[in-house]
């Protein structure tokens, strides 16, 4: 009798550990040097799938990706929303799923593609595509360019502000010969 139960609380563990440990060997684990970090990044921007996720190839097919995965009844929640603070209310839900998902810190063929466009920072890729999908939801335009220069120079004077706060702590001055 104990090792049934013993069986029945354990096995399904070892199913999953197998199970991960499987999609674990598709990854090498985090990269030691920058060189490491440049060849994993070659290998993800080239892959379809990663981590038994389909990555899309570009806006498009994302929108068509996230049709797939929203269902109706959520699609028309998010719909309903007010477009300036649809980011703000779905960053945590949506935004996550997509950073984590699509591989927004490590790579993928979609970040990459999304950095071409001039959206580097993951939290405003997950922005710039909430954005998006809410304005093709309620049929407006996207304005890719647009919106992708939006967010590079909110970005850029987020960076430019930080700079004018920050204090130096200690400056050194060496000599050359």
């Amino acid at each position: 009798m104990k090792k049934n139960i013993f069986l029945l609380i354990f096995l399904p563990f070892l199913f999953f550990q197998s199970a991960f440990s499987q999609t674990e060997k598709e990854e090498k684990g985090p990269p030691s040097t920058e060189a490491e970090f440049e060849q994993q990044y070659q290998e993800r921007i080239r892959k379809e799938v990663l981590n038994g996720v389909y990555i899309p190839k570009n806006l498009e097919d994302a929108m068509l990706e996230l049709d797939k995965r929203v269902s109706t009844e959520a699609r028309l929640k998010f719909k309903a929303l007010p477009e300036d603070s649809v980011c703000i209310i779905m960053h945590n839900r949506l935004g996550q799923w997509m950073i984590l998902n699509w591989g927004f810190y490590g790579g993928s063929r979609f970040s990459h593609y999304l950095r071409s466009a001039g959206v580097t920072f993951p939290d405003d890729m997950a922005d710039f595509l909430i954005l998006a999908y809410h304005r093709r939801q309620n049929a407006k335009p996207i304005g890719i360019k647009e919106l992708a220069t939006e967010f590079r120079e909110r970005r850029k004077k987020e960076y430019q502000a930080e700079m004018k706060k920050g204090k130096v702590i200690h400056e050194e001055v060496r000599k050359r010969n």
